[in-house]
């Protein structure tokens, strides 16, 4: 007599709740976090490059000519009108609303690319936000466990 196996033939139906997932279903979560409050923080950066044209200047002494310089209250609005986006799809992924997820993808590479035009005004935040953008794309890119088609 031969014994059944103790396992289905065929492929493996994939973990659901496997330590990669649960880890890219927590950084979801905190990317969506992260987006909230970069948005935030984006839109006070905003505001100041708005009301002061002086509150970031670009240091020449370090960076010589920099190709892409704008006036600061150039900057100002783009950091408020990214800023007021970027929360609000934060909020979309805290909520779990479709869109949020490829939304986040692109506003997320976005503020990377913005982060590092900003890079000689706020060297230090421009690594920071660079930094957070990508982890917010891996997290959105890698978490299966709510796929959105």
């Amino acid at each position: 007599m031969s014994q059944a196996a103790p396992h289905a033939a065929g492929p493996k139906p994939p973990r659901a709740h496997g330590p990669e997932n649960v880890w890219a279903a927590s950084g979801t979560l905190f990317a969506g976090v992260l987006m909230l409050v970069s948005g935030v923080l984006g839109v006070l950066e905003g505001i100041a490059g708005i009301a002061n044209n002086q509150v970031y200047l670009l240091s020449n002494e370090l960076t010589g000519t920099y190709v892409y310089e704008f006036d600061t209250t150039a900057w100002g609005w783009i950091h408020l009108v990214l800023g007021v986006i970027v929360a609000a799809t934060g909020l979309g992924l805290l909520k779990g609303v479709g869109w949020a997820r490829k939304a986040g993808i692109v506003l997320a590479g976005l503020y990377v690319i913005a982060h590092f035009m900003w890079l000689p005004y706020q060297p230090v935040w421009a690594i920071v936000g660079i930094a957070l953008g990508v982890f917010v794309i891996w997290s959105l890119c890698t978490d299966r466990t709510r796929y959105i088609p």
